[in-house]
């Protein structure tokens, strides 16, 4: 077997029977593949109508488990390379065969991200470079078997970054392509806003309290306990919030740690390659002022770096925080942000995707210098935004 798909749903029938149409239209050499099905207690008739399918694999469940229940399918998946999806994501054609390239090419790659497209033609990504999105990646086998599975007790939210970070300090590289396509419908139906703000904050102190070092871990939940604040005020969902921290925090007293080294730490968070590309551009364009732009979620990192680089923050230009403050710093509307003096701005988000549209549409805006530090050739990028 070559390859096994694994999806989890809930009472999203129709939604799963088109993408299993997907799946099985797919140029693929049928018999060395297979797919595992698993129904998160659905009511809607889906356990029925997957096993109507035949030659599909079908894990019932009794409780909904969430997109963590892949990991039921895994001790039953016969594939050299398992792919999860969700049920409303389905692979380009052509995707899986370039997939498989691409590990036998790169012996230690443990995680192959898909581009993930969504309807409107945007892409979705994770806010940082080396965690994959869950609704499209594939893994070798050998190593997703080394490390576990999926954290069991997240249900849904961040149990990418969990998994990302324990394969990073396994050895293991995960790395996102441009050649491999999964388009993502982002289906509505069962997607609550509360609930993901509250797993959000849960399960991201439960990260930082199981897997970053000692000298970063309170500052990093008190960085993104500040952000998730000020998300949850400006969505509403202030007591989802309070929830969700509360849940989190116990988890962490009750849980173990273990930490990884701090190579995996900087791999993920980037801190010193941050602060060595912003002294550089400092240096190029003598700056002394700079203008970041957006707040996301590795701010904390950009921050510290302009700090050590002797350079003022003028603000930050975030549309959908604006009107808000960030460690005493302004947050105002891209507009606002361009009225203000600064020598250069530094784009504050590591998400590559959300990174290079951000670089993109403020070089259109605005004559002055403006730089992504983690682009794929960052003094191309200084040298471009002059």
């Amino acid at each position: 077997m070559l390859v096994s798909f694994i999806i989890s749903t809930h009472n999203r029938r129709d939604v799963l029977l088109h993408t299993l149409d997907r799946l099985h239209a797919l140029d693929l050499d049928q018999s060395n593949c297979e797919i595992h099905i698993i129904d998160n207690a659905s009511t809607d008739g889906t356990a029925a109508a997957v096993a109507e399918l035949g030659q599909v694999r079908l894990h019932r469940q009794t409780t909904n488990r969430g997109s963590c229940s892949k990991n039921i399918a895994l001790p039953h998946a016969r594939g050299e390379f398992i792919v999860f999806l969700d049920d409303d994501s389905y692979p380009q054609p052509g995707s899986i065969q370039r997939m498989i390239r691409h590990f036998h090419e790169r012996p230690r790659l443990g995680a192959a991200g898909f581009t993930i497209t969504l309807p409107d033609g945007s892409q979705e990504c994770s806010a940082f470079p080396d965690v994959f999105i869950g609704c499209g990646v594939g893994f070798r086998r050998e190593a997703i078997l080394s490390v576990g599975g999926l954290p069991d007790d997240f249900f849904m939210q961040a149990e990418e970054y969990d998994l990302s970070l324990r394969l990073l300090d396994a050895g293991w590289e995960v790395s996102a392509f441009d050649d491999l396509h999964v388009t993502h419908l982002k289906t509505p139906m069962a997607r609550s806003s509360a609930r993901a703000m509250r797993l959000d904050v849960r399960n991201n102190l439960l990260l930082i309290s199981r897997y970053f070092p000692d000298r970063w871990a309170v500052r990093f939940c008190d960085d993104w306990l500040r952000r998730y604040w000020m998300i949850a005020s400006a969505s509403r969902q202030r007591r989802a919030f309070l929830i969700g921290m509360m849940q989190g925090s116990i988890g962490a007293l009750r849980g173990g740690r273990s930490p990884v080294s701090n190579s995996t730490f900087e791999q993920f968070a980037k801190i010193e390659r941050i602060k060595t590309q912003m002294m550089t551009a400092r240096h190029r364009y003598r700056a002394r002022t700079v203008l970041l732009i957006d707040l996301g979620k590795n701010i904390l990192p950009y921050w510290l770096a302009a700090e050590s680089c002797g350079l003022r923050i003028a603000a930050i230009a975030d549309n959908r925080l604006a009107t808000r403050k960030y460690r005493g710093i302004p947050v105002l509307t891209d507009n606002e942000a361009r009225q203000m003096a600064f020598d250069i701005a530094i784009v504050s988000n590591s998400s590559p995707v959300h990174a290079r549209a951000r670089t993109i549409a403020w070089q259109a805006l605005d004559g002055r210098p403006i730089i992504d530090l983690l682009a794929p050739a960052p003094s191309h990028q200084i040298g471009a935004a002059a």
